[in-house]
C-alpha cells in the first residue's frame, strides 16, 4: 500500500461512508433569518427607503476613480464570480472527487444548486427590471421595471454558490470550516468588486449574497431527489455494462463483414440451388438446377431439320470437269 502523499489520489477500493447533511434547526433557523433578509432588502428597494439613498451615494462616489490602481487587478478578480468559468473548474474537482469515491452525488448536488440560482435568480432579475448605476436615468430612483437585469447581483449569489457547494460537500469539519471560509472571503470580495467597478448597486450585492446563501441552506431538500437520480444513472450504467458483456465478440477477417451486421443468406427453401458463377468473355454467367434439368436432350441425327443447300458446292478455285 502506497503510503506518500500521492496515495490520496488513487481511487478508493469502495464507496465511502459519507453522512449526507439534513435539514437541522440550526440550518433551518438560519435558512429563515436569511429569508427575512432577503425579502426586507426587496421591500426597502421597492419603496426608494434609505438604502436606495445609500446606492447613489456609493455610486457616486465613484469608487474606481477614487483607487484606480485596483482596477487592472480586480477586473481579473471578478471572474471568480462568473458563472461559466467557475462552474468548468468547480465541475473539474467535483467530477474527479466523483470518480475517485464512486459516487456521482458531487456532480448532481452541483447541477441542482446551479439550476436553483438560474431559477431563482433569474426569475427575480426579469421580475424587477432594475437598471445598473451605469445605466440610471434618475438620481435618487430605483430604477425598477424598466428591462434591466441586475437586480439581485449575479456574479455575487454565483459566487456564494459555486464556492460555497465545496464547503457543503466537504467530508471532514476540519476541510468544511476552511473551505466555508474561503467561500465567505472570495464571494464578498466578487460582490465589493462589482461595487467597485460601478456594474452594480450595494443593494444588489446585498440581496446576491442573501439569494445565494438560501440555495446552499436549501440543498438538503434536495437530497431525496439526488439520490434517486443517482441510482437511476448508474442502474442505466449497469444495463449497458450487461449488454455489452452478452455481445459476442467473433474473429473478424481483414476486410471481411463484421459478425451480425451483414449476415451470410442461405438459400431459402423455395428458391432454386444455383451453380457456381462462371466467367464466359468477361461476364459472369450463373444456372439454376432447375434451367439444367429443363435442357432439351439432344436430338438425333435422323430428327433433325434437313438442310436444303443453296448454290453450287464446288469449290471456287475447282476446273470445271471435261468430258473425253
Amino acid at each position: 500500500m502506497r503510503t506518500d502523499i500521492f496515495a490520496r489520489l488513487d481511487r478508493e477500493p469502495e464507496p465511502p461512508k459519507i453522512e449526507t447533511p439534513r435539514m437541522s434547526r440550526t440550518r433551518l433557523t438560519l435558512f429563515g433569518g436569511t429569508l427575512a433578509f432577503y425579502l426586507a432588502i426587496v421591500v426597502a428597494v421597492l419603496a426608494s427607503t434609505w438604502l436606495v439613498i445609500i446606492d447613489w451615494k456609493v455610486m457616486l462616489f465613484r469608487p474606481y476613480q477614487q483607487w484606480p490602481e485596483l482596477h487592472a487587478f480586480l477586473d481579473y478578480f471578478v471572474v471568480l464570480g462568473q458563472r461559466g468559468p467557475t462552474a468548468v473548474m468547480v465541475a473539474a474537482w467535483l467530477g474527479w472527487r466523483s470518480w475517485r469515491q464512486h459516487t456521482l452525488r458531487p456532480l448532481l448536488a452541483l447541477g441542482a444548486a446551479l439550476l436553483l440560482l438560474n431559477a431563482t435568480v433569474g426569475a427575480v432579475k426579469i421580475g424587477l427590471g432594475r437598471l445598473g448605476p451605469h445605466y440610471a436615468t434618475q438620481i435618487g430612483s430605483a430604477e425598477l421595471f424598466a428591462g434591466g437585469d441586475i437586480f439581485p447581483s449575479g456574479h455575487t449569489a454565483n459566487a456564494v454558490v459555486t464556492w460555497g457547494i465545496l464547503a457543503y460537500l466537504a467530508t471532514t469539519p476540519r476541510a468544511r470550516r476552511y473551505l466555508s471560509a474561503l467561500s465567505a472571503v472570495v464571494s464578498l470580495g466578487v460582490g465589493l468588486t462589482t461595487v467597485y467597478l460601478g456594474t452594480h448597486w450595494l443593494s444588489d450585492v446585498l440581496l446576491g449574497w442573501a439569494a445565494g446563501l438560501l440555495i446552499l441552506l436549501a440543498l438538503p431538500w434536495c437530497e431525496n431527489l439526488i439520490g434517486t437520480a443517482e441510482a437511476w444513472i448508474l442502474s442505466l450504467r449497469d444495463q449497458w455494462r450487461a449488454r455489452r458483456r452478452l455481445a459476442p465478440s467473433l474473429p473478424v477477417a481483414v476486410g471481411g463483414p463484421r459478425p451480425g451486421i451483414f449476415p451470410q443468406r442461405g438459400p431459402s427453401p423455395e428458391e432454386p440451388s444455383r451453380e457456381p458463377v462462371a466467367v464466359v468473355g468477361g461476364r459472369s454467367t450463373s444456372r439454376t438446377a432447375t434451367q439444367l434439368d429443363r435442357q432439351r436432350p439432344h436430338t438425333v441425327r435422323s430428327e433433325r431439320t434437313p438442310v436444303t443447300p443453296s448454290g453450287s458446292r464446288r469449290p471456287p478455285t475447282s476446273r470445271p470437269v471435261t468430258g473425253g
